[in-house]
């Protein structure tokens, strides 16, 4: 780049698209290989029952079938997981002695064809034994309620209560209390989860194994595969080719995955598995908490104390998702406001569904939906404007860096910026007026403004590697580990090298989610890529800039210190003598060995992006559909280096955070059965359901990295959830609704309208109390 100008900061087109859009992505299912065997899943159809017998031999002696496996067939050790949270709660690949779900697998099927693996998998005979089921997560809390695991006691398969047991209300004039439920949502990417698995590939070597993943996580992945194969990780590579989507629910390897890899090796041949999408929508699930909030206020509004009792979903086998309540909803349950008091108790409970996992924002969007909501319905009780209340109570901008209760250290902020932004795009004094004339004219269609704001944490700490290859030609590689799915990886991370190198963009390719050539790598999850991976490119493309410098230098016969790059090297006031990034890279290559660097980067603590969102939407009170109108989001995300990227994050981001405020909601019966498992019954948007939203940003860098960015990923999820609920509960304020738990479906609307609401507040089950002898700890933070 000509000196004093830089290209961070403006808007580059994706340079990753032109191959998807004419259809020469490569994904898992792409790979049409005859010799590779296919795999197919025999599932439980019931929620909860014993296994007492599976007949194989019909199946067995199917055309073109290969084998059939069973749990006794695969191996006596669970499967290894992203993440465990109770040991008594193990899962292994296939079910054994018990299936805890509808479409737990329970068998594997393996045959010369997709066709032969499904018509044979209709042949194994499976005997159960049904028992009792569990679906709701509070009806699980019972003490006769059917146990998941017996060895653990309870249903509650993880805890965490705070050391401080007080009063946190002492002095509050006010207490506003809610019972709020953040729905099961399923996270349906474009594509599901597909592997296929080659022992012994030829490009490898003997004893190796090669995957191909459709995953977020491609290093962990292939130290998850490695360790359930009982290999070395340099003994198994893992490649991720073009994925459609993940949004935390392709976290590493589930035991699918594993099932088929131990077929694989077990039959030495290549295996693949692509999910259909009814299991996907099983297999890939998040949210799911009941929330008990309460909130001393003074009769001015300031905020006193806070209690917080959260019940999470667990699911049949202690999903991660189960664990959000005892980890990332609690570190942010202050949000962006000055609690002098928070007491707080979260619990993850297993029932008969699905397993839960991440899903956008992984805990931190159900912190803030019900910290957010409860603000809103503090303002109403109190009297005071949503936003004069919030201001009212906000973290200073000159707090920074700021301690929590919860035990983070918020990097920086200025809460009130994005608040007053987003309240000025969306017009709200002029909203306010055409909502009071609505009401006033006895209209049906009413209008609602809701307003919600946020921090949340990214980044999480932690470590990447960056690579810069400089090759003969004056072209360059880039290689990092994070692994996008849709981020736009590719693009950013080149921006950073051609800025620091003066290196066009159109001669940088950028290589990742091979294992092979890209040793260690920590994936793509928590809104970690461009703060951790992309200071890691940087940190590579300043060393190398270095190397080239005194290599430049000796060409030129000149001191280091006097070489200048723009564009060219050349000699500060020496006209005319310069050479370009071909004539000096050829040079490396034959003199010096080759021009590249391979570095990494530790972020030392996390990040804090913050932002605000307001919705306004038309609630027809005779119908109780609701129709939004406008949302407007602001996001701070630190340091833009390219704002294409990151309207295209708050676009994907907001919609995902719309849907749940207003239409998607997985759904079980209280036999555990699913029947919300298709797109028929699943109320996934369509384009002609989505608005033209409108986000824009303001800019805080933080300091804790280079780059001075913050994560995107996820903000506008966590910012628009809240404030589209708000929006509703406020359109029908007047006639005395207090609250409406997600989805704000036609019929809860309705119901709310016309007085027939389910109460705001019960007093929630008595299991919060801690065990005897047990203590709160501070949080470990950990990489997403």
């Amino acid at each position: 780049m000509p000196e004093g100008t830089s290209l961070l900061g403006t808007q580059v087109r994706r340079v990753e698209d032109p191959e998807l859009l004419v259809g020469k992505g490569t994904f898992v299912d792409n790979t049409q290989d005859e010799t590779l065997a296919h795999a197919v899943f025999v599932r439980s159809p019931f929620a909860h029952a014993r296994i007492t017998g599976i007949d194989t031999s019909e199946a067995e002696a199917a055309p073109g079938v290969l084998a059939v496996y069973t749990s006794a067939d695969l191996g006596d050790d669970p499967v290894p997981a992203f993440a465990v949270i109770n040991k008594l709660a193990p899962r292994y690949a296939l079910a054994r002695d018990k299936a805890r779900y509808v479409g737990d697998p329970v068998a594997l099927v393996v045959a010369e064809s997709r066709a032969a693996a499904v018509d044979a998998a209709e042949l194994v005979d499976v005997d159960y034994d049904d028992l009792p089921a569990v679906s709701d997560v509070e009806a699980a809390l019972a003490a006769d309620a059917p146990l998941q695991f017996e060895e653990i006691g309870s249903n509650i398969a993880v805890r965490r209560h705070g050391k401080d047991r007080s009063d946190p209300f002492e002095g509050a004039d006010h207490v506003t209390r809610v019972r709020m439920v953040n729905q099961r949502i399923a996270t349906a990417p474009i594509e599901g989860n597909a592997i296929i698995v080659r022992p012994d590939g030829p490009s490898v070597g003997p004893d190796h194994v090669s995957a191909w993943v459709s995953t977020q996580h491609p290093h962990l992945s292939r130290d998850l595969l490695a360790e359930t194969l009982g290999l070395e990780e340099d003994q198994v590579r893992v490649v991720a080719p073009h994925v459609g989507g993940a949004f935390g629910g392709k976290a590493g390897i589930g035991p699918d995955h594993a099932a088929v890899a131990l077929a694989a090796v077990r039959l030495g041949r290549g295996v693949k598995w692509v999910e259909t999408r009814s299991e996907a929508m099983l297999s890939m699930q998040g949210r799911g908490q009941v929330q008990y909030a309460e909130l001393g206020l003074t009769s001015e509004g300031r905020i006193v104390g806070l209690r917080l009792r959260m019940i999470g979903e667990c699911g049949a086998y202690a999903g991660f998702g189960g664990s959000f309540p005892t980890g990332s909803t609690y570190i942010m349950a202050q949000g962006t406001y000055v609690i002098p008091e928070l007491r707080y108790d979260g619990i993850g409970v297993l029932t008969n569904t699905a397993p839960v996992g991440a899903f956008r924002g992984a805990g931190r969007p159900e912190a803030a939906a019900c910290l957010e909501r409860l603000m809103d319905v503090a303002a109403d009780e109190l009297g005071i404007a949503p936003e004069e209340i919030r201001r009212r109570n906000f973290i200073a901008p000159d707090a920074f860096p700021y301690k929590t209760k919860t035990g983070m250290t918020y990097d920086n902020g200025d809460y009130d910026l994005p608040l007053r932004e987003a309240l000025r795009i969306a017009d709200v004094d002029g909203a306010r007026a055409e909502q009071r004339r609505r009401i006033d004219a006895g209209e049906t269609k009413l209008l609602g403004i809701g307003i919600a704001t946020y921090v949340e944490i990214t980044g999480f700490g932690g470590s990447e590697l960056g690579q810069v290859e400089v090759h003969a030609d004056g072209s360059a590689t880039v290689r990092s580990g994070t692994s996008a799915h849709g981020q736009g990886h590719a693009t950013s991370f080149s921006m950073i090298v051609s800025d620091r190198l003066g290196i066009p963009m159109e001669k940088i390719r950028y290589e990742q989610s091979d294992t092979a050539i890209i040793p260690t790598g920590g994936g793509t999850g928590g809104s970690r890529s461009l703060q951790i991976g992309g200071s890691a490119v940087g940190k590579a493309a300043d060393e190398l800039r270095e190397k080239a410098i005194e290599i430049a230098a000796r060409m030129l016969e000149a001191a280091p210190e006097d070489v200048v790059l723009d564009g060219d090297f050349s000699v500060a006031g020496v006209p005319g003598s310069s050479i370009g990034w071909t004539e000096l890279a050829a040079y490396a290559h034959d003199q010096e060995g080759g021009l590249g660097v391979v570095t990494d980067y530790r972020l030392p603590s996390a990040t804090f992006p913050f932002g605000a969102h307001v919705s306004i939407v038309e609630v027809d009170t005779e119908t109780g559909r609701v129709r939004p109108l406008r949302h407007v989001a602001v996001d701070d995300c630190g340091r833009i280096v390219n704002p294409l990227l990151v309207a295209g994050q708050q676009h994907g981001g907001a919609v995902q955070g719309i849907s749940q405020a207003l239409w998607e909601e997985m759904v079980y019966d209280e036999n555990g059965t699913p029947i919300t498992a298709t797109f028929v019954d699943y109320a996934l948007p369509t384009a002609a359901d989505v608005i033209q939203l409108e986000t824009s940003n303001t800019e805080t860098p933080t300091p804790v990295n280079p780059l001075g960015a913050k994560g995107i990923g996820e903000s506008a999820t966590i910012g628009s959830t809240p404030a589209v609920q708000n929006a509703v509960v406020d359109a029908l304020s007047h006639l005395g609704v207090r609250h409406i738990d997600l989805p704000c479906t036609a019929e809860r609307v309705w119901l709310a309208a016309n007085g027939h609401g389910p109460d705001q507040w019960r007093e929630p089950p008595d299991v919060f109390e801690p065990p005897e002898g047990e203590d709160d700890e501070e949080p470990e933070m950990v990489e997403a």
